[in-house]
């Protein structure tokens, strides 16, 4: 980074990230003076992702609610048993239940949960047969709650409590805007 420079009228703008900031050493810090921590995303923004992950794909979605659920709402039944084109009732996705479930997922894991529930029905009985027989793009199934039940067996949250802890401790004591939000907290208070 000491050598770096741009030509006269030009601008050079430098972006790291990592998932190990305690790792950087004095030197690092000095010259990244803006230190940002990106929170994992929030319920809206995991609403977004599952759209997008799912927008190619043949779904069941329900519309995505921002208030929480109520803690007596049973969860959907688990079914795995759909007929192809035509998933269950019970089988449709919850949103609001899978943003709940979803809470401490990264974007990466998001991205994975959406791939991993996508080849549900490419997973079902008889699947590879009916595509030999001249099965069309339109005859697979809709991905279900059932496809993302299994998915969420295998794509779990790769960001745990303890590393979270980590993190807002570090921005804390070096984050560009940790002051900035202890003094608000502060006059507040007042």
């Amino acid at each position: 980074m000491d050598g770096a420079s741009a030509d006269a009228g030009e601008r050079l703008l430098l972006i790291g990230a990592t998932n190990r900031p305690q790792e950087l050493d004095d030197a690092a810090r000095r010259r990244l003076q803006k230190r940002l921590m990106i929170p994992l995303p929030d319920a809206s923004a995991r609403s977004q992702m599952l759209a997008n992950g799912l927008r190619n794909v043949a779904h069941s979605l329900s519309e995505a609610r921002a208030e929480p659920r109520p803690a007596a709402a049973p969860p959907p039944a688990r079914t795995h048993a759909c007929p192809p084109g035509r998933p269950p009732p019970r089988a449709q996705l919850d949103m609001q239940q899978l943003l709940e479930t979803t809470d401490g997922y990264s974007g990466s894991d998001m991205a994975g949960l959406c791939r991993e529930a996508a080849m549900g029905p490419c997973r079902d009985p008889n699947f590879e047969a009916a595509l030999l027989s001249g099965m069309s793009e339109g005859d697979v199934r809709p991905v279900t709650r059932a496809d993302f039940d299994d998915a969420l067996c295998q794509v779990r949250a790769s960001v745990s409590p303890g590393d979270l802890k980590l993190f807002e401790d570090w921005n804390r004591q070096y984050g560009s805007f940790a002051n900035q939000q202890a003094k608000r907290q502060a006059l507040a208070a007042e």
